[in-house]
C-alpha cells in the first residue's frame, strides 16, 4: 500500500481565492492537494485521486454540499473525513444540519491557518487508525474477488465454502473497514489499495482435493 502522506487533500470550493488561501495553509504545513471548483463527479474525483480528506464549501454551483456530503458518507463510509465550509451559512443550526448529514467538522470562513489545521490532523489521525484493517488471508481473498465483481455465490463456488461462510466473512470485513455495505467495502478497497487496480490483485483459490465437500 502506498504511503498516505502521498495521497492529497481534496479543496472543492468555487471561490478561487478561498480556494487558493486553503490550498496554501495545508501545502505549508506539509500536505499535499488538490482542487477542483465544483461538486460535478466528486465521488469519482475522490476514487480517481485517492484523497485522504475532503474540505468542501456548502454553495457549489448547481450542488449543495450537503447533498454531496451525504452521498460521498453513503459510498465511502467513515473513512473518507469531510469538512463542510462556508461564509455565508454560520449558524449552529448550520453546524448541526452538517454533522447530521454525516460531515466530521464545519468551518465558517475565512479560514485561517490555525482553525483548519487542527481539525484536518485530528481527522487524518483518526482516518490512519481506520485505514489499517487486519484482515485474515481469507477475508483480504473475498474481498478481492467482491472488487472483481463476484458475487457471494460465486466466491463461494471458486473457493469452494458454503454461502453462508462468505456471508460471515463479508460481516467481518465491512466492520473492520468501518462501512455499511459491499459496495462501501470496494470503495474503500481501491482508494486505500487494499486490493490492485486493474487485475484487482485477486488472488489463487487455496488448492482443494477433488472430491472434496464444501466447507462451512
Amino acid at each position: 500500500m502506498g504511503s498516505s502522506a502521498s495521497r492529497p487533500i481534496l479543496v472543492v470550493d468555487h471561490d478561487a481565492g478561498a480556494r487558493a488561501l486553503a490550498t496554501a495553509s495545508l501545502q505549508r504545513a506539509g500536505f499535499t492537494t488538490s482542487e477542483a471548483e465544483s461538486g460535478e463527479n466528486i465521488g469519482e474525483l475522490v476514487s480517481r485521486t485517492r484523497a485522504r480528506l475532503l474540505l468542501l464549501e456548502v454553495a457549489l454551483p448547481g450542488a449543495s454540499g450537503y447533498e454531496i456530503c451525504r452521498q460521498l458518507r453513503d459510498e465511502f463510509g467513515e473513512q473518507l473525513p469531510i469538512i463542510l465550509v462556508s461564509g455565508d451559512r454560520t449558524d449552529e443550526l448550520d453546524r448541526s444540519a452538517a454533522l447530521l448529514l454525516g460531515a466530521d467538522d464545519y468551518l465558517a470562513k475565512p479560514l485561517d491557518a490555525d482553525r483548519l489545521l487542527a481539525p484536518v490532523r485530528r481527522l487524518l489521525a483518526r482516518a490512519e487508525a481506520l485505514t489499517r484493517p487486519n484482515l485474515t488471508e481469507r477475508e483480504q481473498e473475498i474481498l478481492s474477488l467482491l472488487a472483481a465483481g463476484q458475487t457471494r455465490s460465486d466466491i463461494a463456488r471458486r473457493l469452494v465454502i458454503s454461502r453462508k461462510t462468505v456471508a460471515k466473512h463479508i460481516e467481518h470485513i465491512l466492520a473492520k473497514l468501518g462501512v455499511h455495505s459491499e459496495a462501501q467495502a470496494i470503495a474503500s478497497a481501491f482508494r486505500d489499495q487494499l486490493v490492485e487496480d486493474g487485475r484487482l490483485g485477486v488472488g489463487r483459490p487455496r488448492a482443494t482435493r477433488r472430491g472434496s465437500r464444501v466447507r462451512t
